[in-house]
């Protein structure tokens, strides 16, 4: 079985980004229709942020680009997958961070291809990125190897990971987390996310606090296999008070990143799901 998988996935890997997508359209579909899970996520959280119907189509076959798209940008080498980033918009407030001598705490939201926006920052300079190891070992081993490339730094999401984090922006250098993924319990408190509360993680509000620069980012998936526009910047207003107020913040400006191109967020994600343990919101009481 895991001979299997390694196969299949060196195989994907090998695609042409445009028959990797055009495939990956298709399986976003077969996912849709087969899963009423899924389905379920995908409709009700499109429908709670407001997005249109029409755009439903075009965000299953996004999220089908996002997982054939993954193979390629853990097991092929930087040198072939950073070429893919054909614009960058906003790397000035990067430059300034550094000017500044300031660490940065990157958020990137699953909008996008959001696994290659590390990559290319490694490619100037160390970065640390927070990440959960998959339920199966074979595959934890092939995602750890496929991330840990060149000035790129693991931590995973436990405490050592946490330390690893700050030890990182003390020494003035990056890290990188996804905000808007579902914490642990004991690990979040419930905050609007589109008007509806969500378990939203502290973490990134707290890294906030060190006085290192925040720094929005995702990479926009461009149309026939062109590659990615990757976007970054600063938050509309800067992120103040304590760590409750600067983690609805956060919120506020994912939604706002999520409202550029609403079809290429992961709406199938279940973002509002309560973890084990976790006391109900106060909707849910």
């Amino acid at each position: 079985m895991v001979f299997l998988v390694r196969t299949l996935l060196t195989l994907l890997a090998a695609l042409p980004l445009r028959v990797a997508h055009a495939l990956g359209a298709l399986l976003g579909r077969l996912t849709y229709l087969v899963s009423p899970t899924y389905r379920r996520h995908l409709q009700e959280n499109m429908q709670q942020a407001g997005v249109a119907p029409a755009l439903r189509s075009a965000a299953i076959a996004e999220a089908g680009k996002q997982a054939l798209e993954l193979p390629s940008i853990l097991l092929r080498p930087a040198e072939e997958i950073l070429p893919r980033i054909v614009k960058v918009t906003g790397w000035d407030v990067v430059e300034q961070a550094w000017q500044a001598g300031k660490g940065i705490v990157f958020l990137t939201p699953h909008l996008g291809c959001f696994e290659i926006t590390a990559q290319y920052y490694a490619s100037h300079a160390p970065i640390t990125v927070l990440y959960r190891p998959p339920k199966r070992a074979f595959l934890q081993a092939l995602i750890e190897k496929g991330r840990r490339r060149k000035n790129v730094h693991l931590a995973p999401a436990d405490l050592s990971g946490v330390r690893s984090l700050i030890k990182a922006l003390k020494r003035g250098e990056a890290v990188g987390l996804l905000p808007d993924q579902a914490p642990k319990m004991g690990e979040g408190v419930w905050l609007d996310f589109f008007g509806k509360p969500a378990y939203t993680m502290t973490l990134a509000a707290r890294l906030t606090e060190t006085g290192a620069a925040t720094i929005f980012a995702w990479a926009e998936r461009l149309p026939d296999g062109l590659g990615y526009h990757f976007h970054l910047r600063s938050a509309h207003h800067e992120l103040t008070g304590v760590t409750v107020d600067r983690a609805k913040q956060i919120n506020f400006e994912i939604e706002s990143l999520i409202r550029q191109r609403p079809e290429q967020y992961l709406w199938g994600y279940n973002r509002y799901k309560r973890p084990g343990g976790a006391p109900p919101s106060e909707q849910m009481a």
